[in-house]
């Protein structure tokens, strides 16, 4: 295995994941605060699975958005 060329792979994907997840996450609350669903003061539970069949990873991260 080449060291480089795997821990820049990993960066990318996980650039790519926090780019794209940030990006929906905004447009979901937005929609959901333009629908009356949310108020805009909220902390909203989080959950992140990460899944790699290949090793058989699944990794989970909770958290917390607040949105005020």
């Amino acid at each position: 295995m080449n060291e480089d060329v795997f821990n820049t792979s990993v960066r990318k994907f996980l650039k790519q994941v926090g780019v794209t997840s940030q990006r929906e996450i905004e447009k979901a609350v937005r929609e959901a605060i333009a629908s009356g669903r949310l108020k805009g003061s909220e902390k909203l539970p989080a959950k992140m699975v990460l899944t790699i069949s290949g090793v058989d990873l699944s990794f989970t991260v909770d958290g917390e958005i607040e949105l005020a």
